[in-house]
């Protein structure tokens, strides 16, 4: 496989926030839940121009569910959103922040089904699909599932839960780079602790006891919060320092990442043939910390001819150099739509 080259290096002066290149705030014009089967009922929402051209929102944790920013990244004069919580986490149902929660039907392959029904339901033959972190590798497990209903994938933060990948922000590595959250996270494991620790987190996660799992879930979500940002975001951690929004979703991800997603080392990467012909946009923080450039790097290896955008950026969709490229790749598939049609 030869070398590629991103399409874009970081420019020298990004936006200075995201608020100057996301579209204004927007509110849903049909909402619902939708039941999927094995009890779940999955929150979805539209919003923008119901004459417009379908794309789906596909959220990162797994566990972390939609915002309203989410709705931003998209002309809403142009696009039909579709948004949605996944399996047992925002305002879907259950909620894997309940005691007696079961995450037994929550797998990537029950999220792509899900896709799949709430497509029919909404009545949409083919979608664009936008997804970043996890949602990155749950957007290209679907679109390699089912390449005929996606017209373009825009992918942020690569993901691939390859091996290396969750040991590097789970086990250590990501730890060099922000050393004072790492105690943090470590601390419910206990002093000198040098196991797997998503192995390890696993048993506190999910013990009946709120005095056990509470403290767990904080220390685990706030980790993410605390790493994705090029520049730290005191008030991302304290969103993600809710309770139950942090048990669900710390619970959520360790679930997926004890079980390596239900995929095969290194799927995601080596099935890639199967969208080549998609257009495609790859947009990555050059100083992302939980999703480091080299996956993204390996994916553009194996898809050339998907554009491949490298910022001065971390991890978050909400960094102004990364909303900046989203917002530009949407605009130019609506665009694209509108000559073509």
């Amino acid at each position: 496989m030869t070398m590629t080259e991103p399409t874009t290096e970081p420019p020298a002066v990004p936006p200075a926030s995201a608020e100057d290149v996301l579209y204004p705030p927007i509110e849903p014009y049909a909402r619902g839940l939708l039941a999927v089967g094995d009890g779940q009922q999955l929150y979805w929402e539209e919003c923008g121009n119901p004459a417009g051209k379908p794309a789906v929102f596909v959220h990162g944790g797994p566990g972390g569910g939609c915002i309203d920013d989410y709705r931003r990244f998209f002309d809403p004069a142009r696009y039909r959103v579709i948004l949605f919580d996944q399996r047992n986490c925002g305002r879907s149902l259950p909620h894997a922040s309940a005691p007696d929660a079961d995450l037994s039907a929550n797998t990537t392959w029950h999220l792509v089904d899900d896709l799949e029904k709430l497509r029919g339901d909404r009545g949409v033959e083919r979608w664009q699909v936008f997804g970043g972190s996890w949602g990155s590798a749950l957007a290209l497990a679907y679109a390699e599932a089912h390449p005929d209903r996606v017209t373009e994938l825009v992918l942020r933060g690569i993901f691939t839960l390859r091996r290396f990948e969750l040991d590097w922000y789970y086990n250590g590595g990501a730890g060099h780079l922000s050393p004072g959250w790492w105690r943090s996270f470590l601390a419910p494991l206990g002093d000198g602790f040098t196991g797997d620790c998503i192995a390890a987190y696993h048993d506190f996660l999910f013990d009946p006891d709120p005095a056990v799992h509470l403290p767990a879930g904080v220390a685990w979500t706030t980790w993410e919060a605390a790493t994705s940002h090029l520049v730290f975001s005191p008030e991302h951690v304290e969103e993600f320092s809710d309770p139950a929004f942090a048990l669900a979703f710390a619970r959520i991800e360790n679930h997926y990442f004890v079980n390596a997603g239900w995929l095969r080392e290194g799927q995601l990467i080596e099935e890639v043939d199967r969208i080549r012909h998609i257009p495609a946009v790859i947009v990555q923080g050059r100083y992302d910390l939980p999703c480091p450039v080299v996956t993204a790097d390996d994916l553009h290896r194996a898809w050339p001819e998907a554009e491949y955008r490298l910022v001065l950026a971390g991890h978050s969709a909400m960094e102004p150099a990364i909303a900046a490229e989203l917002v530009a790749a949407t605009d130019r598939f609506a665009a694209a739509r509108l000559t073509a049609g």
